[in-house]
């Protein structure tokens, strides 16, 4: 009993922490019409912006995953933590485009590094967290986990317009305060990390066997979500203030019920996943999406918020499933599984931006947004491929099992 407590206190502070660290994910969108605003930018350099914090940062992530898989390196949590709120401090301080890229940049890194790691030391303990039986305890702590990120998306449009829209671009160096929290919540975490590995306690079930072919499907799946998710995150403040007036309040009032939306989304995900299996329970949300993307992007009036909300839901169900479904589809290397599934989630998507800004510019914002309709109903079409993985092995006994991350 006391390990199940200690190990369900760190999957609440892994979501916590997961919560600071996605804050700034989520800042990056936020801070779009302010760039254009307070500094002028058109679309094309505001994609450049969200491209800057996305192209390291995909490249990254799975390099991250693929050296935690060889060797855990847990001190990564608190220091990419820290990173990431670093990027994002100091992407005001300078009127310098290239230095806001720079410092953008350097945040998505910070970002990259964190998520393969904590992934992985979320699955380890949402496994003892239920008597170290797989499956839907599994995806529960996964979800209880993915749902921190996801509130941290949801605070970040109130947290950047609550000190930058008071303030200015020059007040963004307050923004750092989530990371230094975040970082602070880890330390409890490795110290039962250590504490663990000290004693012997700290092993994982011996790996069955990769299944390559349905992760590079999941994969794909995965790059049209983010592809429909940070195009539309990344403009849909604009497109809001555009279609419904209002001033930069309306559209802070869309991104956060997009964001809002990922916290239901992700826990009643590995709900419904427990009946109907996380495959099929993926398969139907891309459709929702689908419908949803289009509504917002050509219903009328207020009805935009409702079809926004539907859209969350849609995108966001599969979110925490298509975790652990990489990681059974490919369970030698799970930091690898989790860096692409967790974080090139988001990050991804944002290497398309610039060519939806470009194509707003030279159109307008709705016909360079229409596209994104299709992208949900090539991960449905992706999803309706995927077996789902049946995972039967038992844990084995922790005094004669590999060692975590081998």
């Amino acid at each position: 009993m006391p390990k199940r407590s200690s190990d369900r206190r760190s999957i609440l502070l892994l979501s916590v922490g997961h919560s600071c660290v996605d804050v700034y994910q989520g800042a990056v969108a936020a801070l779009v019409p302010f760039f254009a605003a307070e500094r002028h930018y058109g679309y094309a350099a505001v994609s450049g912006v969200v491209l800057a914090a996305s192209l390291l940062s995909s490249v990254a992530q799975p390099l991250f995953g693929a050296l935690t898989d060889r060797r855990p390196l847990p001190w990564l949590l608190p220091v990419s933590t820290l990173v990431g709120g670093a990027g994002i401090a100091l992407s005001g301080v300078s009127g310098s485009y290239g230095l806001t890229l720079a410092f953008v940049a350097l945040s998505g890194v910070g970002v990259a590094a964190y998520h393969p790691e904590s992934a992985r030391v979320a699955r380890l303990a949402a496994r003892r967290a239920v008597d170290g039986r797989r499956g839907p305890g599994t995806h529960r702590g996964m979800a209880w986990f993915s749902l921190g990120g996801n509130l941290g998306f949801a605070a970040a449009p109130l947290l950047v317009a609550a000190v930058v829209g008071t303030g200015g671009l020059r007040l963004t160096p307050l923004l750092a305060l989530p990371a230094l929290a975040g970082a602070a919540l880890c330390l409890p975490v490795l110290r039962e990390l250590e504490r663990r590995r000290a004693a012997g306690e700290a092993r994982e079930p011996v790996p069955g066997a990769d299944d390559r072919a349905a992760f590079v499907r999941l994969s794909l799946a995965v790059v049209c979500r983010s592809v429909a998710f940070v195009g539309l995150s990344t403009f849909l403040s604009l497109f809001t203030t555009q279609r419904l007036g209002g001033g930069p309040a309306a559209g802070t009032a869309a991104l956060v019920v997009l964001y809002a939306g990922g916290a239901v989304g992700s826990v009643l995900g590995g709900a419904l996943a427990d009946r109907w299996g996380r495959v099929a329970v993926a398969r139907w949300s891309y459709l929702v999406a689908a419908v949803a993307v289009a509504g917002v992007l050509l219903v009328p009036g207020p009805a935009l918020y409702l079809f926004v909300a539907l859209t969350s839901a849609g995108l966001y169900v599969p979110f925490s499933l298509q975790v652990t479904l990489g990681q059974d589809y490919l369970p030698s290397r799970i930091g690898t599984a989790s860096g692409i599934t967790l974080g090139l989630t988001v990050s991804i998507g944002g290497l398309a931006s610039p060519v939806i800004g470009a194509l707003a510019d030279a159109t307008s914002l709705r016909t360079a947004l229409l596209p994104l309709v299709l992208m949900p109903v090539l991960s449905w079409a992706l999803f309706r491929t995927l077996p789902e993985p049946v995972v039967t092995e038992p844990v084995a006994p922790e005094a004669g099992t590999a060692p975590v991350g081998r």
